[in-house]
Parts: C-alpha cells; structure tokens; sequence
C-alpha cells in the first residue's frame, strides 16, 4: 500500500500467505529502510537471523538481569512474515530494524512473565485488556460463512498470497473495524502505536520505509495518522518505567506457535502454515500423501487410491465453499472420510507429526548467551547429543566412558531444574545399563538461564546447586535422594558435602526419617563403583543409620492408629528391601533384633504380622513357630479388626507365606470360618484388602489350597463313618474278641 515514501504491509504474525506476498511486495517497491514490528532493544541481534547456522523456529528472548524468569519472547518461524522480511533486507544490504517497544519497556510493565503475553498486534488474539476487539472480526467471519476468524482469514489470505494486493484490502478492513470499535483499543496498545509512529518517523528522513506490522496496527500507522499525532506521540512514551534486560536468541518450537500452547498469536496448525509455505505447487496431493505415510507407518490401512479419492474429495469440498484451494478444513475432512470412515482416532495419530509439525530450530554459536548455555552447547557437541523437540530414547552402557559421560549430563542438569532427559526402565539384566527418554522444550532455555546464577559450567552450578540443596534440605530422606544423585552425577565435591550433612543429621533424625534413608544408601553402596565410579565405602554410614533406625523402632511401633500403622510399614518394607540389597553382615544382624523387637505386645498388630513374615522369610521362624504365632493371633476373643491387621503384614505383598505353608492355610481358614456373622461382615472388607494386593496368579493358587483342604476334610469325615462299620467286621474275622463296653 504505498503511499508517498511510506509502505505498509499489515500481516498476520506467523501466517505463509501474508509471508509470500511481504516478499513479493518488497521486491516490487524496494525501501531505503525495513521496519519490523519487535523490541527496538534488539536490533543488535537481527544480523544473527541471516546466518547459515540459523534454524528457525526461534525466538528473540528477553529476561531481567539477575530474574531470568521474568522474561518475554517474540517467536519467528520459517513462514513468519518479519522473519523472511528481515532475512530479505539482510540479505540485499538494506537497513532493517524493529520498532516496538523496548523490551525493557515490557519487562517492566509486567509483574511476571514465562512467556509472550497475549500478542495485541495479531488479529485473531483476544488481549485480556480488550476482549471486544475479537468480535467485529468474528461477525466478519460468521458473515462470510466460516466458523471462526482463524479459518477466514486463513482462505482469503493465508492460503491465497496475492502480493501487494492484499494488503490494500487487509488495511481497508482493519481501518473499518477499528472505527466501528469505537475507541476500545487498550491503552498499552496506543503506547505501542505511539513508539511505532516515532521509529517510523526517525526513518522516513533517510528515505523511503517499509513497514511489516500486524494488521491491527496498520490504520494507526499511516501518513495521516503520523501528522496528526505527531506532538502528542512524544509524550506518550516519555518517562516510561524501565529496567535492565539481556537479549539472545533461542531454539522455539512449533508447539510453542500454537493457540493451543496459550501463545495468544499463536497458528491452529503450524505444521500446515509450514507445509503452505514450501509448497509451491500441488499443495493438497502433497499434504495428503504425507498423511497416508504416516498412517501407514502406524499400521493403518492408507493407499495410493485413497490419496487420490481424498484429493478429489478436498477440492470439490473447496469447489462447494467457494475456495479456490483447498485449505486445512478441506483436507482434514478428506481425511476423515476417506482414511478413517468418519473416525476421529487417524486424525489423533496425525496431530503432532502433521498439524504441529514439530520441529525445533537451532541459533548460531555466536548469538550472545549466558555462558551455562554455551558450555552446555559445547558438552552436547562433545556427547554427540541434539537438542530435539521431539521424544527420543537413549539406552546408555554405563561401563563406556559416553554413556557415564551422558548420564551424569542428565543427571547434572535434573539437578538444575532442566529435566530434558526422564530415566525409563531399561530392558534386561544387570546394572550397568541406564535407559532415558529425551525430549527438550523450549522453556528449558529459560531454566538455564535461571540455572547460571549457580555457575559458569555445568560441572559448577551442578555443584552449587546440590550443595545450596543440602543445606536446605528438610529430612534424612532428602538427603540421601540428594547424595544419591549427586553420586550418579558425578560430583565428588557435593557428595562430600551432602553425606556430612547426612551423618549429622542422623544423630537426632527420628525413626520414620533414618528408615526413609536406608534405600537410596543402599543402592549407592551396592552399585555406586559402577555408576559414580567413586572410592569412598558408605558401608558405614549405611550401618549407623541401621543401628540408630533399629534402636527406635520397637518404640516408633507402639500405641498406633491405623493410619500411622500403615505409614510405618511401608517405610519399612523399604528399610527391609535396602538391607536386603546391601546384605551386609553387621547391618543385617542390628536390622533382625529389631524385627523381633517389634513381634511383641504393645506393637501395632499389623506390623507384627510383618515382623512374622519377614522373619519366616529369611529363616528365623520355622513352621512350628509360624503356626503358634498364628494360633496366637487368631485366638478366639480377638477384636476382629485387628486380627485382620495382623493378617495384612503376615501375608505380605505376595502372600508367600500362606502358598508355601499349608498348617498355616489351615489355621486361617479354620478362624474365618468359625467367625459369627457380625464379627465376618465387620473382618471382611480388611482382609480382602490384604489379600488383594496378590496378583491374580497367587490368589488363584490359594484358592485352590482352600478348596484342596476342603476335600481333605470331606474325605475325612466320609472316612472316618466307613471305617465304623467296616472294622468290627475285619476283626471278628480275624478272630479278635473285644471286651465287654468296647466302642467298637
């Protein structure tokens, strides 16, 4: 739209129509300078745009010195018009910068920001500020015929890319719909448009100027509108608050672009915005046999025909709606019909990998970056490892100087707050094998930033941090979690420091706490020679926390309800495993007093039961005296309830002792049984809960003892009467006279 040296292009951020006709128009009517709409703060960055190295998406982030959390991003994608009009300006030697607020405007008007606010320049956002500003445009949409203004705006521009005719046409609607608005554009908005018409106005005396804007901004930035508020715009943007902000580029993803992230200028489908933005020809044919490659990558059923039917199926759908291409709407019904019957489920399967697209962009080494994000470029160059926005699965050998390598790397930056790596259960046997799904999200960069005021390198502010955590730290348990990921990550120097702090924290822990402790000691002193690869024993101090953790564990045991009964046993179970794993001599032998200590009176019942379990479990009680433990407890005038709490520790988990110990099985049933119908109805609900922690095998296999001991009974009793009528018989033809009175 040029009017005198003034050129106009209102676009719709991230749209590849509006991307196609900016280049187009710039080529027709080359300015003298190029602006964009963005943070006029960061034009020390746009060089960096047009670097071979430069991948998009990316964004320009900003964040406040020392409070990288408070940050803000004005993302850029492949198909993004600014950013293939900054790439054009550069690479043709015209002057391009942005004329937006400063971002250290921005950063200090809001409290707090993770992300890009609601984008006020893009049409289809709806500021929180100004919620009427949505609807014109909606009543557009709906007058035309479509749903929402998203779809409308995608046929008649983003779909079309007509050049610089459409920008003529976009202008005339915007000027319409900003009268008919009334005045209800936000305040901070007019701030804006003040600062744009000043940076505008700073250009023109050099030459002619192009602007790229977003479309709601383009009546407000015109010839006319310049002379007019030429005196009052200096006012408006003097004196506002600002504070200190370091600028860089940053990796963005496709999911980040869309409305559904919370990105208020976000796209419906990135992945489609993309696709029509390299695609110059035989858009629908293309965008379909994608589809049926991935579907049939998913085990669907998706041919060659059927690409053709849903072909011809898009463009009579757009022929009907009065489209001259095909677009999204199209073609995702096409899809439905054609490769899922009018199911839902393809589309679900297709959702990241086609609508999204994801993808992940990549900046050049030389953007500026807090030095933690350049040491850990350089690591990741050095593990051969890619930052990738999608999930991928990395099994690594720890016994290889490259796995160890890349274990503590992720172990490091979990410890950072940067959980781009997740550990899985790795296949197999033995424990030199680590398993890890990977998957980097775009607010990862801002957590390492967050992440340096801990250290320059990832080895320093790894260590920082598990040592700013050990002091912090609020139990034993913490503690030990803390030192067993400080081991796996490599860091003697916070391992030290964590397991002093641990040592003496124990003097005074409580019982719950050194239990807690036990099993992430223990696994370090099992395995750490071959994860951590370290010198020092914690043997000992394995065995402290045993001797201490028994000692008060008769006590701990004592006058419980319920509900700490249960507490106490699971933290038990755990302790039990631990010094299982560790099968240490001296902290096994302390561990079984204690399991005697606690099948006493006076102990809740249900960890008695365990502590006859676990006893059975390794040998300590034989059957016989199972059998007078059980006999005990299911002795008749037992409250029922907490005969049931025994049963629940005495079966245990798998329920072990009743499959391998028929007697007890007996007594069990024998006490069930002979239960009165209250006393049955009021043990029933505990005892089912007991023994429905066994798997389906086990109570399948019980069940079969019971029905087993049933017969037995039978057999006996149908015995015993044959053997009353037979055994006279027998004997008076053996010749056998029995006394006077003899039973038999």
């Amino acid at each position: 739209m040029p009017q005198s040296d003034l050129t106009i292009l209102p676009i719709r951020h991230h749209g590849p129509g509006s991307a196609r006709s900016v280049a187009r128009a710039l080529e027709a009517h080359p300015p003298a300078t190029l602006l964009i709409e963005g943070p006029v703060d960061a034009d020390a960055l746009l060089p960096f745009l047009n670097e071979p190295a430069m991948t998009p998406p990316v964004a320009v982030m900003a964040h406040v010195q020392g409070h990288p959390e408070r940050s803000v991003f004005y993302p850029l994608a492949e198909f993004s018009p600014e950013y293939v009009a900054i790439r054009w300006a550069l690479s043709r030697g015209v002057p391009v910068a942005f004329m937006d607020l400063p971002a250290s405007v921005t950063l200090a008007h809001k409290e707090e920001a993770a992300e890009a606010e609601p984008d006020a320049t893009d049409p289809t956002s709806t500021p929180p500020e100004d919620a009427v500003r949505a609807d014109p445009l909606a009543l557009l949409a709906q007058a035309a015929g479509y749903s929402d203004f998203e779809r409308w705006w995608d046929a008649l521009v983003e779909s079309r890319g007509d050049g610089e005719a459409v920008f003529a046409a976009i202008a005339e609607v915007m000027a319409a719909v900003r009268e008919a608005e009334d005045g209800h554009t936000s305040a901070r908005d007019l701030i804006r448009e003040a600062q744009m018409r000043q940076t505008i106005r700073a250009a023109l005396k050099g030459g002619s100027v192009a602007v790229v804007c977003g479309a709601w901004h383009a009546p407000a930035l015109t010839p006319e509108v310049l002379a007019r508020e030429a005196k009052a715009d200096p006012a408006r943007v003097k004196g506002l608050p600002k504070t200190k902000v370091a600028l860089t580029i940053t990796p963005w993803t496709h999911g980040r672009l869309t409305q559904a992230s919370g990105y208020g200028a976000g796209v419906a489908s990135p992945g489609w915005y993309a696709h029509l933005y390299a695609t110059p020809s035989q858009v629908s044919e293309r965008w379909l046999t994608r589809s049926a490659r991935l579907l049939r990558a998913r085990g669907l059923d998706a041919s060659s025909a059927q690409v053709i039917d849903a072909v011809r199926l898009a463009d009579a759908l757009a022929t009907l709606r009065g489209r001259h291409l095909a677009g999204l709407d199209e073609l995702t019904d096409a899809t439905r019909a054609v490769f899922a019957w009018d199911s839902d489920t393809p589309l679900r399967l297709l959702s990241e990998e086609l609508f999204v697209g994801e993808a992940l962009g990549s900046v050049p080494a030389g953007v500026p970056a807090v030095p933690l994000e350049q040491d850990l470029a350089a690591t990741l160059a050095r593990l051969r490892l890619k930052r990738e926005a999608v999930t991928h699965d990395l099994t690594l050998d720890l016994r290889e100087d490259a796995g160890l390598s890349r274990s503590q790397l992720f172990h490091r930056l979990t410890l950072l707050g940067v959980p781009w790596a997740k550990e899985a259960a790795s296949r197999g046997t033995g424990t030199f094998k680590e398993a890890w799904t990977l998957r980097w999200e775009p607010e990862f960069s801002v957590r390492v930033v967050e992440a340096s005021r801990h250290g320059n390198t990832l080895v320093r502010a790894a260590n920082s941090a598990a040592v700013s955590a050990a002091r912090r730290a609020a139990d034993l348990g913490a503690l030990s979690d803390l030192l067993e990921v400080t081991r796996l990550s490599g860091l003697p120097g916070a391992a030290a420091f964590t397991l002093a702090r641990l040592d003496e924290r124990a003097a005074d822990a409580d019982t719950a706490a050194l239990l807690l402790a036990l099993p992430p000691l223990a696994r370090l002193a099992r395995y750490g020679d071959v994860r951590a690869r370290g010198d020092d024993d914690l043997r000992p101090v394995f065995r402290t926390l045993v001797a201490r953790a028994a000692a008060g564990l008769p006590n701990a045991a004592h006058g419980l309800g319920e509900e700490a009964a249960q507490t106490l046993h699971r933290q038990l179970a755990g302790a039990d495993a631990a010094v299982r794993l560790l099968d240490d001599p001296e902290a096994s032998g302390q561990w079984v007093v204690a399991l005697h200590a606690l099948d006493a009176q006076g102990t809740a019942p249900l960890l008695r039961g365990d502590a006859v379990n676990r006893l059975r479990d390794r040998g300590l009680l034989d059957a016989a005296q199972v059998q007078v433990r059980l006999a005990a407890a299911l002795a008749p005038g037992a409250p029922p309830l907490d005969v049931a709490a025994w049963l629940g520790g005495f079966i245990g988990e798998d329920g072990q002792t009743l499959r391998h110990d028929p007697a007890a099985l007996a007594l069990l049933d024998t006490w069930v049984v002979g239960l009165d119908p209250d006393a049955y109805s009021e043990v029933l609900p505990p005892l089912r809960r007991s023994l429905s922690r066994l798997d389906p095998h086990a109570r399948r296999r019980l069940g079969e003892e019971l029905r087993g001991l049933e017969r037995t009974e039978q057999a006996a009793q149908v015995n015993g009467e044959l053997g009353a009528g037979v055994v006279p018989v027998v004997l008076r033809l053996l010749g056998v006279t029995l006394p006077a009175g003899d039973p038999l």
